[in-house]
């Protein structure tokens, strides 16, 4: 099935807050998200305008959400990517020592994983990150916990290497979350 990757538009907070929940029910959620669906569904309509709203195409909100968008208009991923400079608060991980960006909140749904969709959800994030005028980002980075192989193997295909960096899941004593990147090609 051929798929359109596109940014979503703030009007679609509906659909966001869908492919987020369902997200949060995978059977790796617990590994892959900081988040949980009881939290989640709680939440109201508000938090899911704001949030598309601040990722959607067109948007101020120093983020980009990118899905992956079938003929009939259904969405079968999803992946965020949220920028980083050395002045923000830091949201997750050590501070931002370069203007970078942050992959987040990555799913494909079962039906459509090892269809190479993922490859072109994360294409269009690195694409994106490198083609921002302001600011000049040196570095795409991610985190993924220690336990999640099959992500840490799709990142590293993907060409992401790990730093050697860590930070502790947060509610989770012992488990930890591994930093990953690419650094911007040279002359790019």
């Amino acid at each position: 099935m051929d798929y359109l990757i596109r940014a979503i538009r703030a009007e679609e907070w509906e659909k966001t807050r869908e492919i987020r929940l369902a997200a949060l029910r995978d059977p790796a959620a617990g590994i892959a998200f900081l988040d949980t669906y009881e939290k989640a569904v709680e939440r109201p309509d508000s938090f899911w305008r704001e949030r598309a709203e601040g990722a959607a195409e067109g948007g101020t909100g120093g983020a980009r959400q990118f899905v992956a968008e079938a003929p009939d208009g259904s969405w079968a991923g999803t992946i965020s990517v949220l920028v980083e400079r050395p002045s923000d608060e830091v949201r997750f991980g050590e501070a931002a020592t370069v203007d970078q960006t942050h992959i987040v909140a990555v799913y494909v749904r079962p039906e459509a994983r090892g269809t190479g969709l993922a490859e072109e959800l994360f294409r269009a994030g690195v694409e994106w990150s490198w083609a921002l005028p302001e600011p000049v980002v040196r570095r795409v980075r991610l985190y993924v916990h220690e336990d999640n192989a099959r992500a840490a193997a799709f990142y590293r295909r993907f060409g992401f290497v790990a730093t050697g960096e860590r930070v502790a899941v947060p509610g989770d004593a012992g488990a930890w979350e591994v930093e990953y990147e690419i650094r911007r090609p040279v002359g790019l």
